[in-house]
């Protein structure tokens, strides 16, 4: 592999590694401290909302400016935050402090997530759109399968508030490798020329493209389906191992591991060999809604745990389908703002789903706000394939 491709996927690992500890750590901490799904579930909307409504800003920004300056300062940024945020606890204390860290911190994450999006297809010029795809979240998953078990095996020797701290370090790894890349690399990006208002004509022109582009709609209606069940999933993990099924923290993080080398194994499959788009995305999408069926329904542990891999392995399947179809339809000149609306609309339904828990989790019980949330996921799918299917039935007619 080329130095710079190496260099661009090592910032891309440690960025997500930083990233999964800190989430990890959050309801974790919270449910340890508060013995309480529902403040749990309350803990992921507030710090999972924030990263979601600023895509569309940072989106546009990323259209504006350059990306690869953008990414820098999200980095950079984000491990300053760490910095102040303990050194505030250290005063204050609280555990309102890694709370409000992980909420800003996701916005931050935000911005270099749409960077990342804008530059790679600049950078990976030699592979099709989806085995670029694929390898980029290899990387990503990566440190999603070492960031549940590095956060463990952190919090057996040092308080949460210690922990943060190295995660600042790890951001700083992370834009030093960026910076190798830059020197490295020697792709010139295309510039476009945009509008100076960065808030409402960037919408304007997003929902346009989304109104004129039948394909948009479906994968966001497909996606806010899935994401329901992603963010129950990740609201609801720890209290279901640790709480309903009495099992430790140690198993919590063996869960995390486990479903991101189901997702890598996917992924390696998906770099190797090319399916249709049809294929991936039906794929992905049934699967993820057989494994919240499965984790609602399970009286046992080893049950939830296959519900629960289907669905974190499956949605990047899923997300491939998703990234492919936007990347072959959207206007380059406008990804960047088209991609951060649409993420926002995709994404809604994970702190909705949160805030459902924490609502209804203590007088339903979880695993019925999961099943609710598995059958609205089915019924959306189903409007979706059928609005689909008839948008194209009607633009065959019409020509």
């Amino acid at each position: 592999m080329r130095k710079d491709y190496l260099a661009f996927f090592i910032s891309l690992f440690l960025s997500r590694l930083a990233d999964q500890i800190l989430l990890f750590i959050v309801p974790l901490v919270v449910f340890q401290t508060t013995q309480s799904a529902s403040w749990a579930g309350l803990a992921f909307f507030i710090e999972s909302l924030p990263r979601f409504l600023a895509f569309p800003l940072c989106g546009a920004l990323c259209d504006k400016y350059s990306p690869s300056r953008i990414l820098h300062i999200s980095q950079v940024c984000r491990a300053l935050l760490c910095v102040v945020a303990m050194v505030l606890y250290a005063i204050f204390g609280g555990i309102a402090w890694v709370v409000v860290l992980s909420a800003v911190c996701g916005v931050l994450t935000t911005q270099g997530i749409m960077a990342r999006e804008v530059l790679m297809p600049h950078i990976f010029q030699h592979y099709s759109y989806t085995k670029t795809l694929s390898y980029s979240q290899i990387a990503d998953q990566t440190g999603l399968v070492l960031g549940p078990l590095l956060a463990a095996l952190m919090l057996e020797v040092w308080a949460w508030h210690w922990v943060v701290l190295w995660i600042a370090g790890l951001f700083l790894l992370a834009d030093l490798s960026m910076v190798v890349w830059q020197r490295l690399s020697r792709i010139s990006l295309e510039v476009f020329e945009q509008h100076q208002d960065i808030w409402l004509q960037p919408l304007r022109i997003a929902f346009g493209h989304i109104q004129d582009l039948p394909q948009l709609k479906k994968i966001i209606l497909l996606a806010v389906g899935v994401n329901l069940i992603v963010g129950v999933t990740l609201a609801t993990s720890a209290a279901m191992v640790i709480g309903e099924y009495s099992a430790g923290k140690d198993s919590y993080a063996g869960l995390q591991a486990a479903g991101a080398v189901t997702t890598i194994i996917i992924l390696f499959f998906l770099a190797r060999v090319a399916l249709p788009l049809r294929i991936l995305g039906g794929v992905g999408y049934s699967m993820i809604a057989a494994g919240a069926f499965i984790s609602a329904l399970s009286p046992h542990l080893s049950g939830y745990v296959l519900g629960f891999l289907l669905i974190v392995g499956f949605d990047k399947m899923f997300n491939v389908y998703m990234r492919t179809i936007r990347q072959q339809v959207i206007p380059p000149q406008d990804f960047g703002k088209t991609v951060g609306v649409i993420t926002l609309l995709n994404n809604l339904s994970q702190p909705l789903a949160g805030l459902l828990v924490a609502l209804f989790a203590s007088s339903w019980g979880t695993q019925d706000v999961i099943l609710i949330l598995a059958v609205m996921t089915t019924f959306l799918g189903a409007i979706a394939l059928w609005w689909f299917d008839k948008a194209s039935s009607w633009a065959r007619t019409s020509t």
